[in-house]
């Protein structure tokens, strides 16, 4: 099973996010999940990362995917596996971000959001998953 991340750039009750993460996470390694794609971008993302890369410990079939909109960008990727770049070199960069979201959302099984206002990428992304019909799990407070 595949599962990628959409959540908020900036977010609030980082650690009550993380917790629910951690619990929500594990138990979609429990049904079977072990690829996890991340965008690196923002504290949703680095929380999510930082729980798969931790869960790897316990669980080390796993493997955390950095998948990067840009080639011309250096990322972190001490938190990830490996990383990819996805088929979109010919979409103009200033909608690079959203089209590596749909790539994501396409290849995934489960959708793993935070997202809490109807503004910016995360609720776009989300959008375009339940037109999709993935299955998604929100993380609520």
């Amino acid at each position: 099973m595949l599962v990628t991340f959409c959540g908020h750039r900036n977010i609030s009750n980082a650690k009550e996010i993380k917790n629910k993460l951690f619990v929500c996470v594990e138990e979609l390694i429990k049904r079977g999940a072990t690829e996890f794609m991340l965008g690196g971008y923002g504290e949703f993302d680095f929380l999510a990362a930082s729980v798969v890369k931790e869960l790897s410990g316990k669980y080390s079939y796993i493997k955390s995917i950095l998948v990067i909109p840009y080639l011309n960008i250096k990322f972190n990727t001490e938190l990830y596996d490996y990383s990819l770049y996805p088929p979109i070199e010919s979409v103009p960069l200033r909608f690079a971000i959203s089209k590596r979201n749909q790539w994501m959302v396409d290849k995934s099984d489960v959708v793993v959001s935070y997202v809490i206002n109807s503004q910016g990428g995360s609720y776009k992304t989300l959008e375009y998953a339940i037109k999709r019909k993935k299955q998604i799990i929100e993380i609520t407070l």
